[in-house]
């Protein structure tokens, strides 16, 4: 599949000596679905800024559909739609004149059936004659996702796009966002919500200090750095842990009445087996036990605290 999108040794430091981003690479595929994840400060909206043509790089470069977004900026925009973190729209501008609008910046003619269709996809068809202000917050930042999309882009960056949405506003958007991958739509999102990631993306990036610190599939990611945990329930509570099983890995819950274990799924061997019998010898009798695999978010936490 080819790169709709190549970024190239990018980087961007300010006059103060700050490095937002320190030689950036990657490249993102036609048609696929990316989260970039990050703390605060991390440096994921700076990266997509300087995509978008709203930050100037160092240096590096960056190229959409194979244009250049600094030589050949014209071409590159207009192939990619924002949709900010920050909610700004003209408080007294009715919904589906914000969406003409913009379309009308990129230069394309007026197609009433499809801004028909866009209001529809979002939910926002019968508050077209509202203005921006009457809006709620999570209405708001629907505004904003048609907005971003009046153009048709073939690349959409979402950055934080569901800040302030309920559940079920959210689930809508999410309905939206496959949809449009289904019709070639490359998506690039970052997000707080880590299980949006964990349910949505193709692949995942992890930004830290201004570093890319890897951009794997996500079924690579979660079978490489995934633990499984199992919990051993103990039919009488356990004092202390003897020496030798502390020795295997095991760990003792605070209340003595289950023992934890973390083990590597695709090793070779997990060590369950010695680990039960270690147990019988030992006259540990199990009353229940049960397994379960590590979360995008314990491996992104374990990612950033490994980077800090």
């Amino acid at each position: 599949m080819a790169a709709i999108l190549e970024v190239d040794h990018l980087s961007k430091r300010y006059g103060s000596g700050t490095s937002a981003l320190n030689d950036v690479s990657l490249d993102i595929n036609e048609g696929e679905i990316v989260a970039l994840l990050g703390p605060n400060g991390a440096g994921k909206t700076t990266l997509i800024s300087i995509i978008c043509g709203l930050v100037v790089p160092t240096s590096g470069t960056v190229r959409v559909g194979g244009h250049d977004i600094r030589t050949d900026w014209r071409a590159a925009r207009k192939m990619i739609g924002l949709v900010p973190q920050e909610i700004a729209l003209e408080p007294f501008e009715k919904v589906i004149d914000c969406v003409r609008y913009t379309r009308g910046l990129y230069g394309l003619p007026p197609d009433e059936a499809y801004v028909e269709q866009l209001l529809r996809s979002l939910a926002l068809w019968d508050k077209r004659e509202a203005r921006t202000r009457e809006l709620s917050g999570g209405m708001k930042r629907r505004v904003l996702i048609a907005k971003a999309l009046s153009h048709r882009p073939k690349v959409l960056f979402l950055d934080e796009p569901t800040a302030g949405v309920d559940v079920t506003l959210r689930r809508e958007m999410w309905t939206v966002v496959r949809e449009l991958r289904a019709q070639g739509v490359t998506i690039i999102l970052t997000t707080h919500y880590l299980e949006e990631a964990e349910d949505m993306a193709d692949r995942i990036g992890v930004i830290n200090h201004g570093q890319l610190l890897l951009m794997r599939p996500k079924s690579e990611l979660m079978g490489e750095f995934g633990k499984k945990r199992l919990v051993l329930d103990l039919y009488e509570p356990m004092a202390t842990l003897p020496a030798e099983l502390a020795e295997r890995g095991l760990v003792l819950a605070p209340d003595g009445m289950s023992m934890i274990y973390d083990y590597d799924s695709h090793a070779d061997r997990t060590g369950i087996t010695r680990l039960m019998a270690e147990l019988a010898d030992k006259g540990v009798a199990v009353r229940d036990f049960a397994t379960s695999q590590s979360s995008l978010e314990d491996i992104f936490m374990s990612l950033v605290e490994e980077d800090a």
